[in-house]
């Protein structure tokens, strides 16, 4: 630590010496009583010497502050290390912070916008003069002066100044000098999480004469405590993400608590490139993004095409042994059934434009629900109806930027296997269990195996409803998730507009997370539709709806299918299970009745005759990753054999043909069974 860091440590505790004790609660549920004034690095010094060395920010009574700030009254505290998930978004934050420090020395004139910590990294944006882009060889030169800053082991040292003398001290900054005019004009909505927290203050970081940048904190002590990222690649930004406005220069980086975490990452996302799945539906031959359609639309090849109908037949039949019924709805509606539902109010910025017609203005619908409503209202519902649970493979169209645009994950038209149960306030405790259940036994079939469960509560900012319907619809979902006896984390204010959710994460094969699966509460859609049923009392009573999406999408499900095998997707679900080669051409016909009797086994199979050389062929079959290679020569065609390759495996000869139709199709039966009841 160096001695500006211990000195201003040292301010702090002065005078405090006599100070009264006050009583700090510690996350284990433990006491501690310390002299006011104590700061919150100072007490973890005291609670152990490594904790002391390894701290570098805390949460005091909830909020993130920084390790020299004195505790003067009974708080409950914890401590950030490092090796945390808020550790290292503080040392993300504070190299983000670094990074800009390093851009204005190397650019003299450059002004810079903002930098958060984004999962795994963070990212700074910058106005470089005369309109300049950064190379390859800029990030290298960026590096190094980074580097320098760290070895420099300079302190951040928090300033907090009124909106006047903010603006003064950022006269050359104008990106910093417009959030200040935003929060000076009380217009804080839209900006960015780590520029305000509060409109009376705007709160900076010194870590040099030179630079200082607006910031909330916390951040580690000093830029020592830094050093272990990487810069990974730039890109253009939109200033505010408006395409209306400037186009910015963005830097990507990633930090990490030590080199071995850094290193880990680095080979994650070298193996994560390797995964790409558009790169492989290229070279797998499964979709294309045709410019001439439009950003964000997928075109689904013949092989893709089979892929997707596995999984949507298996939807189907899983919805179908699982009590639902089966409903289609319109791609487009009249924008009165969106007035009614919410989304014209809360989702009209990630909505298509209307469409006028004779009669109204038409939207495409960005969500299947208000449709379903319809349907349950068609007529008068009794309790003895409930649950209802309604299914449709749905497609959506929700527009998103250009920028955002990722392949299969980010996508502006897909298709939902969306279902809308509608119960009775008794039956929603067990109605979420059973979907929990539904929900795992779904991704366990398609060979996810460790999940993480998140309950997403009301944003103070964008609901619809009372509270006391929110307290309602959250205690309703916490109460299932701890009768399922997972763990779970909450996500604050994530929920969307019309109730809360649970989240299911899978892992993937290199320990990727992806969201996937989602349950949400809603008892506003009955209320707004006027949704009702008939009880045991022969009164009038309002459905409970919960919405629910086992894939979440069938587009982002099948990216992350192949990212997650690589492209090797397993033989129940390979579009093509089997390829047939014959040695020679005279081989040709024998392999063409080996490929007739696979397929009357409803083996997908084809053959490809012997135009180039064997290994040729072989190869090109590997790199197609076809679950097996049948290779048909002299001795094959005399015995009715085959040589079997499989994908990943030894390689078998003379293989009694009907041996291995018994055998690949029982391995088909034997993974589609397994999927079935999962």
């Amino acid at each position: 630590m160096n001695s500006g860091a211990g000195a201003k440590r040292d301010s702090y505790t002065h005078g405090f010496m006599n100070a009264a004790p006050i009583t700090v609660t510690l996350p284990d549920g433990s006491t501690r009583e310390v002299p006011q004034g104590t700061t919150a690095g100072e007490l973890a010094s005291q609670i152990g010497r490594r904790l002391g060395r390894d701290a570098i920010a805390a949460v005091i009574n909830g909020e993130p502050r920084d390790l020299d700030v004195p505790i003067e009254a009974d708080a409950e505290v914890s401590i950030v290390t490092p090796a945390s998930d808020d550790g290292r978004h503080v040392l993300r934050h504070s190299t983000a912070h670094v990074l800009a420090q390093a851009v204005t020395r190397l650019f003299p004139g450059a002004k810079f916008s903002i930098g958060p910590a984004i999962e795994n990294g963070f990212y700074y944006d910058f106005d470089l003069p005369g309109g300049a882009t950064f190379t390859d060889d800029d990030l290298a030169r960026i590096s190094k002066e980074m580097d320098s800053i760290v070895a420099a082991d300079q302190p951040f040292e928090r300033v907090e100044m009124g909106a006047d003398a903010a603006l003064e001290t950022f006269a050359d900054q104008p990106y910093k000098c417009e959030i200040i005019e935003r929060v000076r004009a009380a217009d804080a909505d839209g900006l960015d999480a780590g520029e305000v927290s509060n409109p009376d203050i705007i709160s900076a970081y010194r870590n040099s004469e030179q630079f200082i940048d607006m910031c909330v904190g916390p951040h580690v002590p000093s830029t020592g405590r830094l050093g272990h990222f990487a810069l990974q690649r730039t890109s253009g930004a939109y200033w505010r993400g408006d395409e209306s406005r400037r186009m910015l220069q963005r830097i990507y980086g990633t930090a990490w608590e030590s080199a071995e975490a850094l290193q880990q990452h680095l080979h994650q996302l070298e193996e994560a490139a390797k995964r790409d799945h558009r790169r492989l539906a290229t070279e797998l031959d499964l979709l294309s993004f045709p410019s001439e359609i439009g950003g964000g639309l997928a075109v689904w090849h013949p092989r893709g095409a089979v892929v997707r109908s596995i999984m949507e037949d298996y939807s189907r039949r899983r919805h179908i042994d699982g009590g639902y019924q089966f409903v289609y709805t319109p791609h487009l509606a009249n924008g009165r059934l969106f007035e009614t539902s919410g989304h014209l109010d809360y989702y009209r910025d990630g909505m298509y434009p209307p469409m006028e017609m004779d009669n109204g203005t038409y939207y495409m619908k960005p969500m299947n629900c208000p449709m379903h409503c319809l349907v349950y209202r068609s007529r008068q519902r009794s309790y003895r109806e409930l649950p209802l649970r309604l299914f449709e493979l749905g497609n959506v169209y929700r527009y998103e930027r250009a920028g955002t645009l990722h392949g299969l994950m980010r996508i502006r038209g897909f298709t939902q296997d969306d279902s809308h149960i509608f119960c009775t306030p008794e039956q929603l405790a067990d109605e979420v269990a059973s979907l929990l259940d539904f929900v795992l036994s779904v991704l366990r079939a398609f060979g996810f195996d460790e999940f993480t469960f998140n309950l997403s509560t009301k944003d103070p900012a964008k609901y619809v409803g009372s509270d006391e319907i929110w307290d309602e619809a959250t205690s309703a979902l916490r109460s299932a998730l701890d009768r399922h006896g997972v763990q779970y984390g909450i996500k604050d204010g994530d929920a969307a507009f019309y109730g809360p959710k649970i989240d299911i994460d899978v892992r993937d094969a290199i320990g990727r997370s992806w969201q996937l699966s989602t349950i949400q509460a809603d008892f506003n859609n009955p209320e707004r539709f006027g949704l009702e049923y008939v009880g045991a009392d022969n009164a009038r009573h309002r459905p409970i709806m919960l919405h629910r999406a086992l894939f979440g999408s069938i587009e982002r499900f099948f990216g992350v299918l192949l990212e997650h095998y690589a492209g090797a997707l397993p033989t129940w679900l390979a579009p093509v299970q089997v390829r047939v080669l014959p040695v020679a051409s005279v081989h040709e016909e024998h392999a063409r009745v080996v490929a007739d009797r696979l397929r009357s086994a409803s083996v997908r199979v084809d053959a490809v005759d012997a135009t180039d050389a064997l290994g040729k062929r072989i190869r090109a079959a590997k790199l197609e990753k076809l679950p097996y290679v049948l290779v048909i020569g002299d001795d094959d065609v005399a015995a009715n054999t085959v040589g079997v390759n499989p994908r990943g495996g030894d390689v078998e000869r003379d293989v009694p043909l009907d041996s291995f139709v018994e055998a690949i199709t029982s391995e088909i039966a034997s993974s589609t069974q397994a999927a079935l009841t999962a």
